[in-house]
């Protein structure tokens, strides 16, 4: 049973039923079919899967960077579709693969969600988030061309705690960093997972990774749910061989049923 049924609470993001098409009439090709989760709320939901199985996608029709094909999206049983697209922006924050920064300086990418609406944070506050994501307050006047990679992440998640989101997605936001910048980031978000009531949902292809944040999760292989459940069962003890060939790192295209769907 989920733990948002067993409980009886409201999931802080529910899915139901998404898919994801592309291409014009008569040539549509579907990134997501189907797709259904529920995260409580202050949990850490990871989503694995191969590349080129639809993560990145998933997380972008989340917060309508992508706008579905079909399904439904709800934030505290809301649906997503209905709210101002700032405002779930604003409510669910993205991080990405890669630290998408804008020119200027460190301070004005931290103040940047916040002057949008028009809203006031003071140098302490931006200080406040760096210190936060572990950095010193002195990086708010550096030009972002002077980052490391790593530092750069840092920012890139002290611009999106800026929003003060409810949901934060993560799109591999350690795929890119040395080992050593991915290790720091990584503690960075246990910590901010303990610290926080932040509802964070991960997408990554690393197992290892997946096994040391994650509450919650799934497998997603062309588009399709395979298995989702607690993140240590199901990566223990997989129910489907598309699940067991993942986990052994041999997940090859002939391992899927005919119609492109995971055959048990």
């Amino acid at each position: 049973m989920d733990e948002t049924a067993r409980t009886g609470a409201v999931a802080k993001l529910a899915i139901t039923g998404l898919s994801y098409e592309v291409g014009t009439d008569g040539r549509r090709r579907r990134i997501l079919d189907g797709v259904s989760l529920e995260v409580p709320s202050g949990r850490f939901f990871t989503i694995l899967g191969p590349s080129g199985s639809g993560k990145s996608s998933l997380l972008r029709c989340i917060n309508r960077l992508l706008e579905p094909s079909a399904g439904t999206v709800l934030l505290d049983g809301e649906p997503a579709a209905r709210m101002p697209v700032q405002t779930l922006r604003q409510r669910v924050g993205m991080v990405f693969q890669t630290a998408a920064l804008f020119e200027g300086t460190v301070l004005d990418n931290v103040l940047y969600g916040p002057r949008l609406r028009r809203e006031q944070l003071d140098d302490i506050a931006a200080g406040d988030l760096l210190e936060r994501v572990g950095l010193p307050r002195d990086f708010a006047a550096k030009a972002v061309g002077e980052l490391s990679g790593g530092e750069a992440q840092r920012v890139s998640l002290a611009r999106a705690l800026a929003n003060r989101p409810e949901v934060l997605l993560l799109d591999e936001p350690t795929a890119s960093l040395d080992p050593t910048a991915s290790a720091q980031v990584e503690r960075l978000l246990v910590q901010l997972a303990t610290e926080t009531e932040l509802t964070f949902v991960f997408v990554t292809h690393n197992l290892e990774q997946a096994r040391r944040v994650g509450h919650r999760g799934l497998l997603l292989v062309d588009g399709h749910v395979v298995e989702q459940g607690p993140l240590a069962e199901i990566l223990a003890d997989p129910e489907t061989d598309v699940m067991r060939l993942f986990i052994e790192g041999r997940l090859t295209g002939d391992s899927l049923s005919p119609a492109g769907k995971p055959s048990s």
